[in-house]
């Protein structure tokens, strides 16, 4: 079968996908498209259908954390045994972009959302769910994705002053495409198809009941997500979405769904949080000293701006917050860096003991 497969193309694949395969040295491998995960197991698109795939026992083993495993969005490099349905995932392809945060709780873990997406749609609604606070941590993480982002403000209807709440996103980011919408009304809609389209890969990210899951179904023209009724009191629909997937429009493209976030805590962001906050990063390029920590040094570029107003006291404060976080994630991840590490030598001794002591044996 020829990798460059034009049943392909609608999930995205190019001449690029197409000269990272063909360096892939196997008898009887192909590329798919993984749209769904659970359990371990992976639903894939291939040229020939769907099929379901599992991880080599070599890819799993090579692997150093999760982040070099399989997730929603990857091209794999697969096996396939079309008698069975089933398929096995030996290599995946270069990644252009990934969404990853720290999985909730305690653990310093990766929690990859989503990978090869092309544009990030930032979704909050105009009612009380509207946080400029939050805003900014998902600007950050989508700037680190590698993805282009775009901020979509949902129940338009349900929101008197629409314009001023688009200033207030414009404040913290200038340049960010920003779209008010309505599923009620149909209001701006029609926007969104920009970033759809044939072999295009878009994700909608945002909390619980902002209306992700009401947006894709008017996307794809039908109820393909289930949505609960809006909770009396709050304008809240609950989002029922309990995993990532990967949903093919109609127009063409591709949309991924995620469940919603109640948190969304840093991973590896630093260059995604001074894209975000690039105004406050070119302040302190002019602060007297370059170690400047902008509390009580003289000459202070960034003290100044927010002595005289030019600089937002909240908009700093939630600068600083997301940079002691990433600066505390970022020790975290080398302990845990270090100690896998180490687990991994002692796994790797035992075995050669283990093989030598055999040898030994048989001679």
């Amino acid at each position: 079968m020829k990798s460059d497969d034009e049943s392909l193309r609608i999930f995205g694949w190019d001449q690029s996908w197409d000269r990272h395969f063909r360096g892939c040295v196997g008898e009887g491998l192909e590329p798919g498209r993984i749209f769904l995960e659970n359990k371990g197991l992976y639903r894939i698109y291939t040229a020939a259908g769907e099929l379901t795939g599992e991880i080599s026992g070599k890819l799993r083993f090579a692997a150093r954390d999760r982040e070099q495993l399989p997730a929603v969005g990857d091209w794999a490099v697969l096996r396939a045994r079309r008698g069975e349905g089933r398929a096995t995932i030996h290599a995946l392809l270069p990644r252009r972009s990934q969404f990853i945060r720290k999985a909730a709780g305690e653990r310093t873990e990766a929690q990859i959302v989503g990978v090869n997406i092309d544009t990030v749609l930032l979704v909050t609604s105009l009612n009380h769910e509207f946080n400029l606070r939050r805003m900014e941590r998902y600007l950050a993480v989508a700037w680190e994705s590698g993805a282009s982002p775009a901020v979509v403000l949902t129940k338009a209807d349900l929101c008197n002053d629409p314009a001023a709440r688009v200033a207030e996103i414009s404040a913290i980011a200038p340049g960010v495409p920003i779209h008010v919408v309505s599923v009620v009304t149909g209001e701006g809609l029609g926007q969104l198809e920009r970033y759809s389209g044939l072999g295009r890969t878009i994700a909608l990210l945002g909390s619980s009941g902002v209306g992700k899951s009401t947006l894709i179904n008017r996307l794809l023209g039908r109820d393909h997500l289930r949505v609960r009724e809006v909770r009396e009191g709050d304008d809240r629909g609950r989002h029922t979405t309990t995993h990532r997937e990967l949903i093919l429009l109609p127009g063409g493209g591709l949309v991924l769904d995620t469940p919603g976030m109640r948190e969304l805590q840093l991973w590896d962001a630093e260059a995604g949080v001074q894209l975000a906050f690039d105004g406050i990063e070119a302040l302190a390029a002019n602060c007297y000293f370059s170690d400047c920590r902008h509390r009580d040094e003289p000459r202070c570029a960034v003290r100044e701006a927010l002595a005289d107003g030019k600089l937002d006291q909240a908009r700093f404060d939630s600068y600083e917050k997301l940079q002691r976080e990433v600066r505390h994630f970022a020790l975290r991840q080398d302990a845990r860096a270090q100690r896998v590490e180490r687990e991994r030598w002692k796994q790797l001794t035992r075995e050669a003991k283990e093989r030598s002591k055999a040898k030994r044996g048989g001679g």
